[in-house]
């Protein structure tokens, strides 16, 4: 297994630390994605990660109920922050040299992201897990994402969802839909296929960053996506 990438960035929904819990974090769940995570460091991958917060709190949606925003989107940072420290922890107990930089300043639990801080750990053989999105209201964790791509200068950023790749339609509701081995990052503009927001893929198009969709319920996902083997979508 040769990995085609040198540096990548993993998001992960926070719906995706669930399994079938319809709450909060599987610890099953997370010891396998440490597990992974650990398999494409030995081949020598530098490796970030974003976490979202859905499977805690989703500022967008209670802001709907009557939050103010701001608050909201705050609220749900804070939960990317527990996210990230869970996964931290399953890191470290397999041996994984890993810190977590924040959007936000919780300087008892994280670091405060720092650019060339993030450069230097990862200069030095560490994942980074950046949490809390971009530390600004109104942005989600998938621009958080994608800015955090552009910066440490990934050579792709990789989205783990619950479905194989990007598909005209939702393959979980229309048997019919069809799946892209490769889009366009203005096709997927256009035709508001969802997979990311816009401003997620509109800054990943001007770093050209490419995004690579996959699922990541199949197993060693992670792991063959990096070396170019199973099902997935490129956007580029």
């Amino acid at each position: 297994m040769q990995p085609l990438y040198k540096r990548i960035l993993l998001k992960i929904s926070g719906e995706g630390l669930m399994g079938e819990r319809e709450f909060g974090m599987s610890a099953e769940v997370i010891a396998g994605l440490a597990a992974q995570i650990k398999q494409i460091r030995g081949l020598g991958v530098d490796v970030c990660i974003v976490v979202g917060g859905g499977n805690i709190f989703r500022g967008a949606k209670e802001a709907s109920k009557g939050i103010n925003r701001s608050v909201a989107d705050q609220v749900g940072m804070l939960a990317t922050i527990m996210n990230a420290l869970y996964l931290q922890d399953a890191l470290e107990k397999i041996g994984i040299d890993v810190r977590v930089m924040s959007g936000l300043s919780v300087p008892q639990v994280c670091e405060p992201y720092m650019y060339r801080k993030a450069l230097q750990h990862l200069a030095k053989g560490r994942v980074i897990i950046f949490a809390a999105g971009t530390g600004n209201p109104y942005f989600t964790t998938d621009t958080g994402a994608a800015l955090r791509a552009s910066e440490m200068q990934c050579d792709a950023l990789l989205k783990s969802t619950q479905v194989d790749g990007v598909y005209d339609a939702d393959p979980r509701q229309n048997p019919d839909a069809r799946r892209f081995e490769t889009i366009g990052y203005d096709e997927v503009i256009e035709k508001r296929l969802g997979i990311m927001d816009t401003a997620a893929v509109v800054l990943a198009k001007e770093s050209k960053v490419p995004i690579i969709v996959f699922s990541q319920k199949e197993k060693d996902s992670l792991l063959n996506v990096v070396c170019g083997h199973g099902k997935y979508t490129i956007i580029k």
